[in-house]
């Protein structure tokens, strides 16, 4: 099943996810949309919260950059309740997009190196430590777990700068390739 995304001033994509357990109903139902989902919008990575349910969990094929970095040839993963748990290096800048901000990439720095502690779609848990690419998608998806979006990691001036794009994707004057769901309209008294 392929889920709409949620853009950019939904309530969902601000809010801290809830970890799961084993009896999460049908886990795996959700786990196989999530990458169909991903897959239909052309992502690498998606996070439970951008399908608008705030849950602890994320999905990642980082296969796209394997001509680019090695590692991520085959890298596909679920990651339940995973917590970063040390960054390190000296940070550097990739110019980042996201699904729930469609139409919209910017130059965000993140350190190099990551060590995570999730459980996999069987909750077998792992400690991993992942550098470059991988480490960037994966602490892009982590973020929307935490209620944080790339432009959130943007300067103030810059997203001053964003302030009118942003909110003609919040408004649907952006349209995306693939389903969406718009923030709740909010009415005045």
């Amino acid at each position: 099943m392929i889920y709409p995304i949620v853009v950019y001033g939904h309530p969902t994509l601000k809010k801290k996810a809830q970890e799961i357990d084993k009896d999460y109903p049908k886990l795996d139902e959700l786990i196989e949309s999530m990458f169909e989902t991903m897959y239909d919008a052309v992502g690498v990575g998606l996070a439970a919260p951008q399908i608008n349910k705030p849950i602890r969990l994320m999905v990642i094929d980082a296969t796209a950059y394997a001509e680019d970095e090695p590692k991520a040839e085959g890298f596909k993963k679920v990651f339940i309740n995973p917590e970063i748990i040390e960054e390190t290096g000296e940070e550097w800048e990739f110019n980042e997009a996201c699904l729930s901000v469609p139409g919209l990439a910017e130059y965000v720095f993140r350190k190099p190196n990551i060590k995570i502690r999730y459980q996999d779609e069987n909750f077998v848990e792992h400690e991993e430590e992942h550098d470059g690419m991988l480490a960037r998608i994966i602490q892009h998806e982590y973020d929307h777990l935490e209620g944080v979006l790339f432009v959130d990691r943007v300067s103030g001036l810059k997203k001053m700068l964003l302030k009118s794009k942003l909110k003609d994707i919040s408004t649907g004057k952006t349209k995306a390739a693939y389903k969406t769901t718009l923030p709740p309209v909010k009415r005045k008294r």
